[in-house]
This record gives C-alpha cells, structure tokens and sequence, in this order.
C-alpha cells in the first residue's frame, strides 16, 4: 500500500501579505498592551518597595512587602486614609443610587411619554450639557453648602442632583426596545411604572449598567468639586483628595511608597463592581413579543 504524498499550498503573494498584516496588527497590539499595564504594574511594584522616598534609581525594589499598606490603614494621625476611604464609598454608593434613578427614569419619560415643551426640555438639557459641570462651583460655593457637618449630604447633592439632564443615551437605548411590548403590558392592565420597573428595566440591562457605573465612577474619581466644598476640612476628605495631599512637598518622600499602596487599594472597588457588571453587558433585548 502506497502512502499519498502531502503536498504543502504554495506561499501565494496574497497569503504572505495577509500573514504579514496579521503579524504587524499582533506585535502593534502587544505593545500598546505593554503601555497599558506597565502603570498599572509600577504602582503595584512601588506599593510593595520597602524603601522609602519618592525616587529611585532602579525600578525593582530591592525589598517586597506589604508595610505600606499596613501602616497606611493604621497610622492614621496625619493622613487618616481608611476615614477619606469610607467617606468617598458612602458619597459614591448614595449619589449612584440617586443618580441612577434620576437619569433612567428621565430617560424613560422622554422616550416613551408624549408631553408639552418635551422637546423644548430635551434642546435645553443638551444646551446645558455642553458647559462643564465645575462652571456651577461659584454659585454652589456661595449658596452656602461649604459650612457644617452636612458636607457629605453636600456633595451627594451636587453629584445627583442634576444628573436626569444626561438622559440623552439611555433614551437612546429605551428607544430601540419595541414599543409593542409597552402597549401589549398596557392593554393588560399596567401602568407606567409597571411598565419601567417589570419590561423596560429588564430589557435594558447594558444601559442600566453603563449608567450604574458612571454614577459611581464620577464621585469616586471627583477632585474638583471636593477641593471647593470641603477645603481643608479633612474630616470630611475624600481619597482623591487625600492623594494629592500625599504628593505635597512635605509629605512626598515619607509618603510616596504609601500613596501607590492609597492608589491599588482605591482601584480596588471600581475593578469589583466591573467584573459584576461585566456580564449584564451582553445581556440584550429578548424580543419577546406578546402573542
């Protein structure tokens, strides 16, 4: 019995262009991976450094352990990070709720609800869209949410309280859900709420994400509307706050190895709730349409 002979396919001209495309796509592809991760790898590395000061000469520390991180959640006399922690998680937490809430719920009703001057609140909302939301800090400043033991509720409302104008993408996406599915739940006896709460809502899980996630995200993050409200009041610091206290000249070098631990322990909570939210990405419409 003869065995068959495998002929290989000639290298075309087509074939070896393609394979070098794919390979320069690749190579392009790992080195802006490499961009990517090596912040993110140089914090974690300098959270870990054992030596103190803010600048070295090499880049692997010499000594790895995690005191930075322990005297940063105790020594609290000067710099109290677990309080500004605490503080920021509780602010973030409420002015997402509420913010989350506001926004779909506007959404909602400029989707769905026919009303007078919506059109002329829609032009409105998007005029006041294009001015940053920091031109509003003189006016907030002197309407007098600066002073007592309220700041926290302050800044919850400054973070929440205008946040229904940004409606314009989840209507966006409220509008591609068939409209037959609201009239059929209608002509069932639902009102609107029911409606929102039992049909639209579970249809529209990427938009309620990506709306959880930038609710949380802009009060977490926030340092400009902490540096007008609260000052120097550090009882009631936040931890962007904190962090760039850290980085002033009579802190820097004693503190510099604590504040990359201060910055891995803050990415901590917004990494947890992606990797939650990540799978109510790819939850779409059912199109499930009553028969």
């Amino acid at each position: 019995m003869s065995s068959a002979k495998v002929s290989k396919r000639p290298m075309t001209a087509g074939r070896a262009k393609k394979i070098a495309k794919n390979s320069l796509v690749h190579i392009i592809l790992a080195i802006l991976v490499v961009i990517w991760l090596f912040p993110i790898f140089w914090i974690i590395m300098t959270s870990l450094r054992g030596e103190s000061g803010a600048y070295t000469a090499y880049f692997f520390p010499k000594e790895l352990t995690f005191n930075n991180y322990k005297r940063l959640l105790t020594r609290t006399t000067l710099l109290n990070f677990p309080r500004a922690f605490m503080n920021t998680l509780i602010i973030s937490i409420f002015s997402c709720l509420i913010s989350t809430t506001f926004v779909l719920s506007v959404s909602y009703c400029m989707s769905r609800l026919r009303f007078r001057m919506r059109k002329a609140f829609m032009n409105l909302a998007m005029i006041l869209g294009l001015f940053p939301a920091f031109m509003s800090m003189v006016a907030v400043y002197f309407i007098g949410l600066t002073e007592g033991s309220g700041l926290r509720i302050a800044l919850i409302l400054i973070y929440s309280a205008g946040s229904g104008v940004g409606f314009y993408i989840a209507k966006g996406f409220f509008d591609t859900v068939p409209k037959s599915l609201s009239e059929a739940a209608i002509l069932d006896g639902c009102n609107q709420f029911q409606v929102f709460y039992k049909i639209i809502l579970p249809l529209s899980k990427p938009i309620v994400v990506y709306t959880i996630l930038t609710a949380f995200l802009a009060p977490w993050l926030d340092f400009v509307f902490v540096r007008v409200i609260v000052g120097p009041k550090d009882k009631y610091w936040t931890v962007s706050l904190l962090l760039y206290n850290m980085l002033e000249k009579e802190f820097v070098n004693g503190w510099f190895t604590r504040w990359a631990a201060a910055a891995v322990i803050v990415s901590i909570p917004i990494s947890i709730l992606f990797v939650f939210m990540q799978k109510f990405y790819v939850d779409g419409l059912t199109g499930a349409v009553k028969g």
